[in-house]
């Protein structure tokens, strides 16, 4: 039996609905009917050149990653059908945790069913009304929803902004401890966090750092280890918060590294670990096997890098705008949400997959639609894209030779 007050509820969430609609905001969903990678089939069994995913290292859809994977399920089985705590650790858990630790230069690491529990986990677990925690006005949500399941009190800086960091330190100054978060990339902008600057001023404030490195374990440095190799302050950070779903594979899991004191403090008080069943074995298997190639060679790496640098060139020569940077999260600005979305939709009749992003998921004003490039795209591919973006840029009135 529906009553008036279930009626204006659905009702109610219907309008909402038809207004984002009318106004271009309405975000559909994609259906793949093939597996991750640089060229996917669409539901429609049209083959499409995927600019959109963040499989920077192609890794996806490869093959042997499947066989590991395969591999875990055969000797691990499907899940555990438990926490950890309880009876869901098995010995690919530890070697993953053990192997994602010495990727990244850290003592431990603890493991989560995604990356959006790590951050959700971290926080509480570790600082109370005592503490004060210094975080990116552009930090990812995850990070931000984390903060509100904690007591510390909580300050934010303009983003990427030292100045401002330095103020907001000032203005913690009677905290037990503070902590500076930021992401080491942001996902929105391709903007590589200052962690150099960062790790200096923490030291002059008596600051701990965090980084979620989920847009950079990998491929970001010169062996792929992170943002905190790029800026040469590996041993510098305190806690990092990453992920299994991007470039380390692309399935799912995140997690958390850091000295053994704090890993040891999430195990025992991290609620989404605590209380979410333990990361699938198969995932663990394939991930252990990403992190061993990595490990013996930069050649993904570097053909990711040589991707970014050519695609960055080619489309500001177009004549598009883009967000200055050497991250191969591309960001062409629109600024107006339904163009960007008349965009996207234009492009995927081109044979082009790509999204457009508008608020709440970024500043009013600054629509786009976000490339990120991948180890697996070819040259022709990407040239192929490249001419896509000129004939819809022309189309829509967007490009002024």
């Amino acid at each position: 039996m529906t009553t008036p007050a279930k009626s204006t509820f659905f009702s109610g969430l219907q309008q909402n609905l038809d207004q984002l609609r009318e106004q271009g905001l309405y975000k559909p969903e994609r259906v793949l009917a093939s597996r991750q990678g640089a060229e996917v089939m669409s539901e429609d069994g049209r083959m499409l050149i995927n600019m959109c995913a963040n499989n920077y290292l192609g890794l996806s859809g490869q093959e042997w990653v499947a066989q590991a994977s395969i591999a875990a399920t055969e000797k691990y089985g499907y899940g555990l059908s438990s926490v950890r705590f309880i009876c869901g650790t098995q010995t690919v858990h530890k070697q993953l945790e053990q192997a994602i630790s010495k990727f990244l230069g850290t003592e431990d690491t603890i493991l989560y069913a995604a990356a959006f529990d790590a951050n959700g986990g971290v926080f509480e677990p570790l600082f109370d009304e005592n503490d004060a925690i210094i975080s990116d006005a552009l930090n990812h949500a995850s990070i931000i929803d984390g903060i509100r399941l904690c007591k510390a009190a909580r300050f934010r800086y303009a983003h990427n902004d030292m100045a401002d960091l330095e103020t907001q330190l000032l203005a913690a100054a009677g905290k037990r401890h503070k902590v500076i978060v930021t992401d080491g990339v942001f996902s929105m902008d391709g903007t590589i966090a200052q962690l150099d600057k960062i790790c200096d001023l923490a030291d002059k404030y008596g600051a701990l750092v965090m980084i979620d490195e989920c847009h950079a374990s990998g491929f970001m440095g010169k062996t792929g280890r992170g943002t905190h190799e790029h800026h040469n302050v590996m041993g510098r950070i305190d806690i990092i918060t990453g992920t299994l779903g991007k470039a380390l594979g692309g399935a799912m899991g995140g997690f958390t590294s850091a000295r053994k004191e704090v890993i040891d403090m999430l195990r025992q008080k991290s609620r989404p670990y605590l209380f979410s069943n333990t990361l699938a074995p198969s995932i663990a298997g394939a991930s252990l096997a990403v992190l061993q190639k990595l490990s013996e060679s930069t050649e993904l790496r570097d053909r990711l890098h040589e991707n970014t640098a050519f695609f960055r060139k080619e489309i500001e020569r177009i004549g598009f705008t883009i967000k200055p940077g050497t991250h191969p999260v591309v960001p062409v600005m629109l600024f107006d949400a339904p163009v960007a979305q008349k965009f996207a939709a234009r492009m995927y009749e081109l044979g082009v997959l790509l999204s457009g992003f508008f608020y709440p998921v970024v500043p009013m004003g600054q629509a786009r639609v976000r490339v990120q490039l991948s180890a697996a795209h070819s040259r022709e591919q990407l040239e192929t894209v490249l001419k896509a973006f000129e004939q819809a840029g022309r189309e829509l009135g967007l490009l002024k030779n």
